[in-house]
């Protein structure tokens, strides 16, 4: 009896699991896969993309369409390369793409996907989720560490300043990394992570580029499984190297956290909030690898991506001069030259969100969005998509679609002073403009993002004038990564514009 159960059992999950796989090929025949390259045998369309996929991608969505789909090795990728199709995938389906995909660089940098960028959509997401908006990135916690960024600005700008005097040029990313990095761990460790500007912040500047870098690559073994114990690229021993780098470093910061905790009194920051939940109940116990894995979010996610978003639109104000001075008229006429500026004058101040919306849309700092994996197979604008198929979303390729804005490669900050353009917001429900994605998968820190990039911008703006170092010339070209870095970083010579009161 036990036997015929067994094997009645066995025939009812084999019947299953056919009718599954008939119903999966049925409906790829009434609704076929999305237009795409057919690629090569065995690697798909791997080598089709090259240093830049996101040029690559956006180049082939104007041959198959705003919905592509890519065999990429053993898997499947689909991408969205226009406002409307990107609405369907992160708002209509967005359900079916909550999850990331799991990969090396999640397995190998971020602590087995343990984090808040990768991690599985659910309990744990959640928590981590609500925790960093309660203490960090909602707005009455930005509320609360408004008087961190202020300060730290205000050591920038004093910092620029000395360099100006000494006729030295000013390393704006390496500058704003330092600043940015300082304010995160003020608000998470209850102090500054770097006193000086030497070569430690230097090294994590370094460790922060490499990766966005190598995340970011095509990494052949997240492709084609079989061959991943080869690494034939050397990413993965590549990661792995940066990997114990950046624990060693978080490690520190958690031992040299908790040895303080008496100092903390009355006072706690948000690595005490999560350590008081690591230390709770099992059904939302947190490991001590979910902690480092969140600060490795914060600090590198924080601190790379405005630290982009800023030197691009400096780098565009110094090919278009006109846009720095107007930036600075208006600037005078509301805050003058007697005081800095201070976040309450951001809403009055037009020009300067123009301008941050406008290196928003053409330089985004992640400019494919971070890949979704379908937990299910759906359908859009007719088209089949398979259970597993990796989703990137071009927001490069939105931000320089023509069907969407005039003149898409000029850089120029009066298509968001028209009352159409005002209205559109960068923080994920306009899609013509997702820097920071959408849906529930979208950027946690999406409004810490905006402020500090308005803030530290504008102060850079009010406080200086910026010139090119004599002999060199501007170089716009871009570095693929998750982050788009500068090929060649922003180096500037400053001279104040404001009354010496302003940088003491």
């Amino acid at each position: 009896m036990a036997t015929t159960f067994l094997r009645e059992l066995f025939l009812c999950v084999a019947l299953y699991y056919i009718l599954r796989h008939v119903v999966s090929r049925l409906l790829s025949c009434f609704s076929p896969l999305p237009p795409g390259p057919r690629g090569f045998p065995v690697v798909g369309a791997l080598p089709l993309l090259g240093s830049a996929p996101h040029v690559t991608l956006a180049g082939m969505a104007k041959r198959y369409g705003p919905v592509m789909h890519l065999k990429m090795g053993q898997f499947g990728m689909v991408v969205a390369s226009t406002p409307d199709a990107a609405r369907v995938f992160l708002k209509t389906l967005d359900p079916y793409f909550s999850n990331r995909p799991v990969d090396a660089a999640s397995v190998r940098l971020a602590y087995g996907g343990q984090d808040l960028v990768f991690a599985e959509y659910g309990p744990k997401w959640k928590l981590l989720r609500k925790l960093c908006k309660l203490e960090m990135l909602g707005n009455k916690a930005l509320e609360s560490w408004a008087a961190v960024r202020r300060d730290e600005v205000g050591r920038m700008l004093r910092s620029m300043h000395a360099s100006g005097r000494k006729g030295e040029p000013v390393m704006l990313g390496g500058m704003l990394i330092y600043t940015i990095a300082n304010m995160i761990g003020r608000v998470i460790l209850s102090g500054r992570v770097f006193e000086t500007k030497g070569s430690e912040a230097n090294e994590f500047k370094d460790m922060v580029v490499e990766l966005m870098t190598l995340a970011a690559q095509v990494n052949i073994s997240d492709f084609l499984p079989a061959v991943a114990w080869m690494d034939l690229q050397g990413l993965e021993a590549r990661m792995k190297k940066l990997h114990k780098k950046f624990d060693r470093v978080l490690s520190r910061m958690v031992a040299e956290h908790e040895a303080s905790k008496g100092e903390r009194e009355g006072r706690p920051d948000l690595l005490d909030a999560v350590m008081a939940i690591r230390d709770g109940p099992a059904e939302e116990k947190l490991t001590n690898d979910n902690v480092k894995a969140l600060l490795l979010n914060l600090f590198t996610a924080g601190t790379d991506t405005s630290k982009g978003t800023i030197e691009w639109a400096m780098a565009e104000m110094q090919l278009n001069p006109s846009i720095l001075r107007r930036a600075q008229a208006e600037m005078d006429g509301i805050i003058g030259r007697n005081r800095r500026l201070e976040e309450s004058d951001i809403p009055n101040l037009p020009y300067l969100q123009a301008i941050c919306k406008e290196s928003f849309r053409k330089h985004p700092s992640t400019p494919l969005n971070l890949p979704r994996i379908s937990t299910q197979a759906c359908e859009v604008n007719g088209y089949y998509i398979p259970k597993n198929t990796k989703l990137f979303v071009n927001v490069w390729a939105i931000g320089r679609d023509a069907d969407v804005w005039e003149h898409p490669l000029e850089f120029n900050p009066d298509r968001f002073m028209t009352a159409k353009g005002a209205k559109i917001d960068p923080r994920g429900n306009d899609f013509e403009l997702i820097p920071f994605g959408a849906g529930r998968r979208i950027c946690a820190g999406v409004r810490a993002g905006v402020v500090l990039v308005q803030y530290m911008l504008g102060s850079l703006i009010h406080s200086f004038d910026w010139s090119l170092p004599e002999g060199s010339k501007p170089d716009m070209g871009e570095t693929f990564g998750i982050a788009l870095q500068k090929t060649v970083p922003v180096a500037a010579m400053v001279s104040p514009r404001c009354a010496p009161s302003v940088y003491d």
